[in-house]
């Protein structure tokens, strides 16, 4: 894509013929080919004049041109000012490299807007206070995440040399990731995949779904479990890709939306807070001594009262 030279925080790029018309953060993104920035972080440089093109600040949406010469200037990473709070957690494996938590249904992974404590994060902090910063001041150690009504499995990275490890491994598909979901229907398939690009909705851009509009490729695998009564089924889901929303979306899509999801379901139809999706299963290779970790944990208990009364019908 480009020549490229870097001098320790700093970047210079010299895009060549291949690269003209390519948005400049999506350009900046995959040159700088870090699975642990993100282009969303990309974005937040150029809106702060850290990304210059040809010594001139752009905005996200330029187009590069050959022979452009992009500089990017990485901002420092700022010293943390989450409130750590004494939050529970449920920590199912922790060393001095990763720590791999048990997220329980109605907790928010980082601080965001509208959701400025009370987060995972919050409770890390309190817990561990030794994170990785490559994610910056909101989302310390935070290499992947699951909804605020997701329950399950996460990894966090306790210093930078994992999370490139642990992002990196994301990037190639090389963690297991597999979710225990409640969907709307009778799935007649016993396994399938899913694969559709999935970028933000024209019509909401709080939402995502399936479209070929600045779309990301997106590919679940799934496994019927057990059929209900005709009129749900339980379904092994086994994610190849990670983005956002990514299983409620592909399940609206073909048909056999997540009960009990606010967004992307049908109206009320289960007494549980959020979507009836659970990620029970998650491996990965340790960053330091190369060994090969798989966990798992049972459904919570809210989730498993649905399924008894469901089949008890």
């Amino acid at each position: 894509m480009s020549n490229i030279t870097e001098q320790q925080e700093n970047y210079e790029f010299i895009a060549n013929d291949e690269s003209q018309g390519i948005r400049i953060d999506k350009f900046v993104t995959d040159s700088i080919d870090n699975a642990a920035i993100s282009r969303t972080q990309v974005q937040e440089w150029i809106k702060t004049a850290h990304v210059q093109v040809n010594g001139t600040v752009i905005k996200s949406n330029y187009k590069v041109q050959e022979n452009d010469t992009i500089t990017v200037q990485v901002p420092e990473t700022q010293a943390l000012e989450i409130i750590a709070e004494n939050i529970p957690l449920e920590v199912i494996y922790e060393d001095s490299d990763v720590i791999v938590i048990n997220k329980p249904r109605g907790m928010v992974v980082h601080p965001a807007p509208g959701h400025p404590k009370g987060t995972l994060v919050n409770a890390l902090m309190h817990h561990c206070k030794d994170l990785s910063g490559i994610n910056g001041v909101l989302r310390p150690g935070i290499v992947h995440r699951i909804d605020r009504d997701t329950t399950g499995l996460l990894m966090v990275a306790k210093n930078d040399l994992a999370h490139v490890s642990l992002a990196e491994q994301l990037k190639e598909h090389s963690v297991t990731r597999r979710y225990t979901a409640l969907v709307h229907g009778n799935m007649p398939h016993d396994s399938g995949s899913i694969d559709a690009p999935i970028g933000r909705d024209s019509n909401d851009r709080k939402l995502y779904t399936v479209t070929d509009v600045n779309a990301k490729d997106a590919i679940t695998h799934f496994t019927v479990v057990e059929r209900i009564g005709g009129d749900y089924t339980i379904v092994e889901l086994q994610l190849e890709t990670g983005r956002t929303h990514q299983i409620r979306v592909h399940m609206k899509y073909i048909g056999y939306p997540l009960a009990g999801d606010p967004v992307y379901g049908r109206n009320k139809t289960i007494p549980l807070k959020g979507q009836a999706l659970h990620a029970g299963i998650l491996g990965f290779t340790h960053p330091r001594t190369g060994e090969r970790l798989q966990f798992e944990v049972p459904l919570p208990d809210d989730f498993n009262e649905i399924l008894i009364n469901l089949r008890s019908r």
